[in-house]
């Protein structure tokens, strides 16, 4: 295995973790912040979290997610001042409110695909820059063959403006950083919000490439989580809704966000992570790299997750295998 294919493998992991913080973070400070003050601010933020995009099917399905089997898209967008964009993290979350089991599979973002609405075959990741997020939708569902029901996606530079709300954070670095005039020593260190921006962008400068970067923005966003539990939260609520208003867009309605609350204890020891592992690293003519899906695997995968959002039982591995 090549060290590329090393890394990708490492960053699997890593990714799962760091949506599963911006997920449990946006959902905490969501139904944390329903309060008698603070009502027409949090209906504000909702209403531009829930400003989808033209085009999008079904954008609110009429699923009622504490009882009926569901699907989530994951998307954690890298977007830029001048720039479109693209998905850092792609995550597709099932789950099965009578089973009370939820899976989740990380995508590779280097997955070699045709990108649907297109017309081209490419990078995964490029569906967003091509075509937002009914792009993403789409392209997901055709190479993994499972319906989209709903998605959440958050803009990493916008959301990491929330360390100016709640104060600097601290993280443990476990190396010397240096980019431009940011100098990040090893150790302790202690990050406002544009410091923590450079600070989840730096990847040339750190020899494990991605892979330190996705362990970095993991540390930053589970600062927040910590600053988010802290109960002077409630005296910032105005400004942290507005943070959020602007940086996250789903497609859940306010009842259903709040219908979740009833799946907590069910899952939160019922999860089954999912990882292509068996797919390979090429370079193509076009000098970039890609990664190919395993056929076998990507069927065994999405005949999981199909199954899951039946109801039907996980088949018992034979004997003879």
């Amino acid at each position: 295995m090549t060290e590329k294919q090393l890394r990708s493998t490492k960053n699997k992991k890593s990714t799962i973790k760091k949506v599963i913080l911006w997920t449990l973070l946006i959902i905490a400070l969501l139904l944390g912040g329903i309060g008698f003050y603070y009502y027409n601010s949090f209906q504000k933020a909702f209403s531009k979290m829930n400003n989808t995009e033209e085009n999008v099917p079904d954008a609110i399905p009429d699923i009622l997610p504490h009882i009926d089997p569901f699907s989530v898209l994951l998307l954690g967008i890298d977007e830029r001042e001048h720039d479109t964009g693209r998905t850092d993290t792609m995550i597709v979350v099932t789950v099965n409110p009578d089973l009370g089991t939820m899976k989740m599979l990380s995508i590779p973002r280097d997955s070699r695909v045709e990108i649907v609405g297109n017309d081209t075959t490419e990078k995964i990741n490029h569906a967003y820059a091509r075509g937002g997020i009914p792009m993403s939708i789409a392209t997901v569902e055709e190479a993994l063959d499972v319906p989209i029901d709903f998605y959440v996606a958050v803009n990493m530079e916008g959301f990491l403006s929330l360390i100016d709300v709640l104060g600097n954070i601290e993280v443990n670095n476990d190396m010397e950083l240096i980019r431009n005039e940011y100098t990040f020593p090893k150790g302790n260190i202690s990050l406002n919000g544009d410091e923590a921006l450079i600070f989840s962008r730096i990847r040339y400068e750190d020899p494990r490439g991605d892979f330190g970067r996705q362990l970095r923005q993991k540390q930053l966003l589970e600062a927040l989580f910590a600053k988010a539990k802290n109960p002077s939260i409630l005296l910032k609520l105005d400004d942290i809704f507005e943070v959020m208003g602007e940086n996250v867009t789903m497609n859940f309605s306010q009842k259903q966000i709040l219908n979740l609350q009833k799946l907590y204890g069910k899952l939160d020891k019922n999860i089954e992570q999912l990882q292509f592992e068996k797919g390979d690293g090429v370079r193509k003519k076009d000098g970039l790299w890609y990664y190919i899906f395993d056929e076998e695997e990507l069927h065994d995968i999405s005949t999981k997750l199909n199954d899951h959002l039946e109801g039907k039982p996980p088949v018992e591995p034979s004997l003879n295998e």
